[in-house]
């Protein structure tokens, strides 16, 4: 058992705007911490890409602090960034799939990004497409793949590195309610295997699916805590033997 202890991400008062706009994020605190699940909720337009794309390396904030494993990320030279986002894994709502590779080679870019051997490989990847239900479309390029198996390729891509934070945004929009379901309990794996998952969702439902989430809200940029997820650390323990294929 590896206790759940330390953090993964602090935000402290965190501000954004674009350009001369007004603040899309206010004065936004928060610490995630190692093994925990949470969901990221508010209204369209509340913020949440935004707070993910400060969770994802993509935007720096205009005001506060981020740290991240420990490092302060906003005075983080640019040349370090790429080695901290192959720390995470990244679901994004318009998919970003590489449109002249095949789902089995979308999916096997960031295990060859951190220099597995091709032989080391196949194995792996073919049991993800296998899991999100895709095998038989693991050679299709992403335009001759419909919005939900798209999803399901971009999921597959992201988790497939077993990255220590692993950041979701509107993961299940595209896809049936089973298939919504079941990429949830492949969320749950990942977790219980120590990754620190985020998921933004606007699904109310899918906020009883997973009993041991913490939910933040978001309303016009500033954060609320209803479960008390960011005043006080989760009591649980992550399992570090778990099975990746558990309860998917």
């Amino acid at each position: 058992m590896v206790d759940a202890s330390g953090e993964v991400v602090t935000f402290g008062n965190v501000g954004l705007r674009y350009g001369t706009d007004r603040e899309v994020l206010s004065d936004v605190s928060f610490t995630l911490y190692p093994g925990s699940f949470y969901f990221l909720t508010g209204a369209s337009g509340a913020g949440k890409t935004s707070l993910l794309k400060l969770l994802y390396l993509a935007q720096r904030p205009s005001r506060g602090v981020i740290s991240m494993f420990g490092t302060d990320v906003i005075t983080l030279p640019r040349a370090r960034l790429p080695a901290f986002r192959r720390r995470l894994g990244v679901v994004f709502q318009d998919f970003r799939l590489v449109p002249h590779l095949s789902s089995f080679d979308n999916v096997a870019l960031p295990l060859r990004v951190a220099g597995v051997r091709e032989a080391d490989l196949r194995g792996p990847v073919t049991d993800m497409l296998e899991w999100v239900g895709l095998s038989h479309r693991m050679d299709a390029q992403p335009a001759a793949l419909s919005g939900g198996e798209q999803q399901r390729v971009a999921i597959a891509r992201a988790v497939i590195g077993r990255p220590e934070m692993l950041v979701a945004d509107e993961p299940t929009g595209n896809v049936d309610p089973e298939m919504a379901l079941k990429l949830l309990r492949l969320f749950e794996a990942l977790n219980r295997l120590g990754t620190t998952v985020i998921v933004a969702t606007h699904d109310v439902h899918l906020l009883r699916k997973v009993p041991e989430s913490l939910i933040m809200r978001l309303d016009k940029g500033r954060l609320s805590d209803p479960t008390g997820a960011l005043r006080y650390p989760p009591r649980r323990e992550v399992r570090a033997d778990d099975d990746f294929g558990d309860g998917f």
